[in-house]
């Protein structure tokens, strides 16, 4: 992972030290090729980990992205459907509102949307046949 933050210093080292245009090309070329293949690397190390994961019998072992899931789904149902629907009857019909409570939405998104992302990965695996 740390591989990717040395390639743009690297890139501007290159242009101090190899004054050939062409061979400094090359070396970026090949600098961005190793980073591109570190990232998939653990990429593919990461899916191979999640898979023993998933597999597993224990509940807490291959169980943990499901409650993940419903408990992001479950807050992100309450905060944009549920809130305002409870609001907008208890403002029709006069009550109080009490204050109802806030989540930090900007956490609750970044885990949400990571979750939908590795769930859109699985689902263009099945598409392409991967799965198989």
């Amino acid at each position: 992972m740390a591989l990717p933050a040395f390639i743009g210093p690297a890139l501007s080292l290159l242009e101090k030290v190899i004054p050939d245009k062409k061979q400094r090309e090359k070396l970026a070329h090949e600098l961005a090729t190793m980073a591109e293949r570190h990232a998939h690397e653990m990429a593919l190390a990461q899916i191979e980990l999640n898979k023993v994961e998933a597999a597993s019998d224990s509940i807490f072992k291959s169980g943990w992205r499901p409650a993940i899931g419903w408990v992001c789904g479950s807050a992100f149902a309450y905060h944009f459907v549920l809130q305002p629907v409870l609001i907008f009857f208890l403002t029709l019909f006069g009550a109080e509102i009490p204050e109802l409570p806030k989540f930090e939405m900007e956490a609750l998104m970044t885990v949400l949307l990571g979750l939908l992302g590795l769930g859109g990965l699985r689902t263009f695996e099945k598409y392409k046949h991967v799965d198989k």
